[in-house]
C-alpha cells in the first residue's frame, strides 16, 4: 500500500484490485471485469511500477492514452505513449526512455502493437506484461466488435514468457469466454466485479419533448459536468443549439468532427469552461473526467452494454449521479435499420444483424420494463440484485407514473388502426385520432371514421408516444418497408375486447425524489466552501494547463469541505492525496481554507468520522458508517447496538473494523484492563490466529467476541511478534 499510497493517495483498495495486482505480480494471465469508475486502471498501473519494469498498455483511443499518460505523470509515475499523432521526436524519445529502462507503463493502439519492427523492439526490451484494455472489443459477441483487436492473440506466441491481462467494464459470461479463447489466456485469474453502481440514480421516462425534457434534466445540475447521448451527428448538434440558446455551457461532439475541433471541445469540457458535451457515442472513452454528475439518453442505446458504458461514465468518483433515458420505440425501429445496414459492409451480415437485433431486444426489456433497473441491470449480466428496493431508480422510488384510463385509450388507438384498414402508418392514425385536417385524411374521407377526433384533448407528442409504448409492448405491430404501416395482433384483440388490461407511462408531473445516499453524500460538507474550492482547483489547473480532474476530484474537495484542514499534516490525510499532490498544492489548499473559515465564521480542522476513519473504505452501509462514527467518540457497544438496531454480533464485527482500521492505543472503552491483560498474556504464548487457544487456554471464562477485540488489537499495534507456533484449533 505504500506505492499506492504514494503516488494515488489511497490507504484501501477496492474490491478485486488486489487480487488483479498479484495476478500481474505474479506473472499469471487474468481477466478482470469491473464496471466503471471500480478501479481497473489501477490493476495495472501498480504491478510495473512495484517490480521495476516495463509493462504494455493497449487501448483503442489516442485521446484515452494520452490522458491516463498525463495523469499518471501528474502522480509522478514514469509514463509514456507512442501513437499515430506525435512527431518523430517526440517518438524517438519515448523509445529512448523504454531503452534506458525508465518507462513503467508504455500506452499504445493496437494497431502499432502489431507491427513487425515495433514487435522486434519490445522482444529485444523482453516485456513481461501486457494489459489489453477494453478487451472486449475483440469478441465477435460483444457490443463493441474491433476486428483489429483480433490480431492481438500474436501476443501469445511472440512473448511465451509474458503474462496477458485483459480488462474491461461490460462482458457477458459468453462475450468473457470468447475474451479468454481470442486472446489464449492460459489458466487465467478470472475476476468479476459487481457490475451495480449503487451511487448511480436511473430513471427511464417516456419521451415527449425531448428539447424540453433535457434541459430540465440539465438544469437540475446547473454548473455540474453532463453528458448527453444522442443517436445521429445531426441530433447532437440541433441539441447542442437548444441548450446554447437557452444560456447552458454546451457544445457538441461526434467522429464527424475534424480532430482538432474534437479534442477542442474535450479540452473545454475537461477544464470546466464547458458543463454539457451533447454526443454521439464516439465521446466519453477519450476522457477520465470523474465528476460527471448526469448522463442523458435523448435516445436509446442500441445495448444493455452500451447502457451501462456510457451511464458508467458518471460518477466515477463514487459520488451521486443521475442517469435519465428519455425512451420511444421509435428508437428501436431506428436502431433496427441502422443494423440492418451496418450488417450489409460486414463479413458476415446475417449473422451480425441477428446479434444486434438480439442486444436491441435486451435494452428494449429493459426501458419498458416495470421492475427495478439496477436489479434488472445486475440480472442481464449474470449476477443477482440482493435487495428488495434499491432507492435509487424510479421504480423503486415509486416515480413513475401511469396513464389514467389507459385500456380504454388503447382500445381507441387500436381501434383507429382497424377502422383505416391496417393501411397507414402512425402519423395518419394519430391525425384521425386528433381530428386533424391534413390533405390524406380527405382524400380518403377519414374525417367520417367514428375514431375521428377521439383523443383529440391528447397533444400529439404525448399520442405518439402512447402509439409506440403499444407497439413496444408487443400490443400493436409496425412492419418494415420504406412506408411502414401498423397492424393489429392476437394481442390487439384481446385488448379490443376487453380481455386483457393495458398499462401505459407518463412523464411523472413531480420532480425526481432525492435519494437516501445523495443526502448523506453531502452531510457535514459546506456547500460554499465545496464551490470556493472548485474555483481553485480551476484557476491551479489553468495555470497548470492541465484538466481540472488532474488537481484534485470532488471526492477529495468535498473531503475537503467537510473536514476543512489547516496544517498540511491534516491534509495529507485526506482520501486522495498523495505525496506529490502534498508538494504540489497543500500550501495553497490549506491556506485558502484557513481563509475561508476565517471569513464565513467556519470551525476549520474537524475530527469528524472521515478523519477518524480515514482508512476505512467509503464505501459501506449507513449502519456500518454509523457505528464507525460512534466508536471513534467513544460509544459503547451496547450503545451502538442500540443506535444501528443491529445484533451484538454485527456490531462486534464493526468495532474490530475500526480497531483495525484506527489502531487506538488503547481500547479500555470496550474490554476492561484486566481482561486484556489476561488474553495479551495467552496471545503472546499461542498468537492471534486461531482463537480456539487462547479461549481454552483462559478455561473459557472470557467470551470469543472480547478475545477477537484483544486479538486484532494486538495485530493493529504490532504487539505480539510472528510465532512458529500452529496450535490446533481445538485443543
Amino acid at each position: 500500500m505504500q506505492a499506492v499510497r504514494r503516488y494515488w493517495g489511497f490507504n484501501t483498495l477496492r474490491p478485486l484490485q488486489e487480487q488483479a495486482i498479484l495476478a500481474g505480480l505474479e506473472g499469471r494471465d487474468s481477466l478482470v471485469v469491473m464496471p466503471t469508475g471500480g478501479g481497473k486502471s489501477l490493476c495495472y498501473q501498480v504491478p510495473p511500477l512495484l517490480a521495476g519494469r516495463t509493462d504494455i498498455v493497449v487501448s483503442p483511443l489516442i485521446a484515452l492514452m494520452k490522458d491516463q499518460r498525463d495523469a499518471l505523470q501528474r502522480c509522478g509515475y514514469p509514463a509514456a505513449t507512442m501513437h499515430s499523432n506525435m512527431t518523430s521526436e517526440e517518438l524517438r524519445a519515448s523509445e529512448a526512455q523504454l531503452a534506458a529502462g525508465t518507462v513503467r507503463l508504455l500506452f499504445v493502439a493496437p494497431e502499432r502493437l502489431v507491427m513487425p519492427r515495433f514487435l522486434g523492439m519490445l522482444e529485444r526490451l523482453d516485456i513481461r506484461a501486457f494489459a489489453i484494455d477494453e478487451a472486449h472489443c475483440i469478441s465477435h459477441w460483444g457490443h463493441d466488435f474491433r476486428p483489429e483487436y483480433r490480431h492481438l492473440a500474436i501476443l501469445k506466441r511472440r512473448f511465451p514468457r509474458a503474462s496477458l491481462h485483459a480488462y474491461t467494464a461490460t462482458a457477458t459470461q459468453r462475450v468473457r469466454q470468447d475474451i479468454v479463447e481470442q486472446l489464449r489466456l492460459a489458466d487465467p485469474t478470472i475476476l468479476i466485479g459487481t457490475f451495480d453502481r449503487p451511487n448511480l440514480v436511473y430513471r427511464v421516462i417516456p419521451r415527449v419533448d425531448v428539447y424540453a425534457q433535457t434541459l430540465e434534466t440539465v438544469r437540475r445540475h446547473a454548473r455540474q459536468a453532463v453528458i448527453v447521448y444522442c443517436i445521429s451527428r445531426r441530433d447532437t448538434e440541433a441539441m447542442a443549439e437548444w441548450l446554447v440558446q437557452n444560456k447552458i455551457r454546451a457544445a457538441h461532439y461526434h467522429a464527424g468532427m475534424e480532430s482538432d475541433d474534437r479534442r477542442r471541445t474535450q479540452d473545454a469540457f475537461a477544464e470546466e469552461k464547458l458543463d454539457v458535451i451533447v454526443a454521439t457515442v464516439a465521446f466519453g472513452m477519450g476522457i477520465d473526467r470523474g465528476d460527471v454528475r448526469s448522463v442523458i439518453h435523448a435516445a436509446m442505446p442500441k445495448s444493455l452494454e452500451h447502457y451501462q458504458q456510457e451511464t458508467g461514465r458518471a460518477g466515477r468518483d463514487g459520488l451521486e449521479a443521475e442517469c435519465v433515458l428519455f425512451y420511444s420505440a421509435a428508437d428501436a425501429i431506428k436502431w433496427e435499420s441502422l443494423i440492418d445496414k451496418g450488417a450489409e459492409n460486414a463479413a458476415e451480415p446475417a449473422e451480425v444483424s441477428k446479434a444486434g437485433r438480439r442486444l436491441l431486444r435486451q435494452m428494449q426489456a429493459y426501458a419498458g420494463t416495470g421492475v427495478c433497473r439496477h436489479r434488472a441491470i445486475s440480472e442481464h449480466f449474470g449476477q443477482s440484485y440482493p435487495r428488495d428496493n434499491c432507492g435509487a431508480c424510479d421504480i423503486c422510488l415509486d416515480e413513475a407514473e401511469t396513464v389514467a384510463d389507459a385500456t380504454i385509450i388503447a382500445q381507441k388507438i387500436l381501434s383507429c388502426v382497424a377502422r383505416v384498414e391496417e393501411r397507414f402508418g402512425a402519423g395518419h392514425v394519430i391525425d384521425v385520432l386528433r381530428g386533424g385536417k391534413t390533405e390524406m385524411i380527405q382524400r380518403w374521407g377519414h374525417e367520417r371514421l367514428s375514431t375521428y377526433g377521439l383523443l383529440k384533448e391528447i397533444d400529439r407528442k404525448s399520442l405518439t408516444n402512447l402509439v409506440y409504448q403499444l407497439i413496444d409492448q408487443g400490443l400493436l405491430d409496425r412492419n418494415d418497408g420504406d412506408l411502414p404501416t401498423l397492424k393489429l395482433n392476437d394481442a390487439s384483440w384481446q385488448v379490443l375486447r376487453g380481455k386483457r388490461q393495458v398499462r401505459l407511462m407518463k412523464p411523472a408531473t413531480a420532480g425526481p425524489k432525492r435519494t437516501k445516499a445523495e443526502a448523506e453524500s453531502w452531510e457535514g460538507v459546506d456547500s460554499g466552501l465545496f464551490e470556493s474550492l472548485r474555483g481553485l482547483r480551476r484557476d491551479l489547473a489553468e495555470k497548470d494547463r492541465v484538466p481540472v480532474y488532474f488537481i484534485f476530484g470532488d471526492v477529495t474537495l468535498r473531503e475537503l469541505a467537510r473536514i476543512r484542514p489547516t496544517t498540511l499534516t491534516r491534509f495529507a490525510s485526506i482520501r486522495g492525496i498523495g505525496q506529490t499532490k502534498l508538494a504540489d498544492y497543500g500550501k495553497t489548499f490549506t491556506e485558502h481554507i484557513r481563509s475561508y473559515c476565517k471569513a464565513h465564521g467556519l470551525e476549520a480542522d474537524q475530527a469528524g468520522s472521515d478523519e477518524a476513519l480515514r482508512r476505512i473504505p467509503r464505501r459501506v452501509t449507513a449502519a456500518k458508517r454509523t457505528a464507525l462514527v460512534l466508536f471513534a467518540h467513544g460509544a459503547s457497544i451496547e450503545d451502538v447496538m442500540k443506535a444501528i438496531d443491529r445484533a451484538r454480533s454485527t456490531t462486534m464485527q464493526y468495532l474490530v473494523e475500526y480497531i483495525a482500521a484506527e489502531c487506538p492505543q488503547r481500547i479500555d472503552r470496550w474490554v476492561a484492563p484486566e481482561t486484556y491483560k489476561l488474553v495479551a498474556g495467552a496471545a503472546r504464548r499461542l498468537g492471534t490466529t486461531p482463537l480456539r487457544p487462547i479461549f481454552d487456554a483462559l478455561d473459557g471464562r472470557i467470551p470469543y467476541d472480547t478475545i477477537r477485540l484483544v486479538a486484532r488489537h494486538l495485530d493493529a499495534v504490532g504487539a505480539v511478534e510472528p510465532t512458529d507456533k500452529s496450535p490446533s484449533s481445538g485443543r
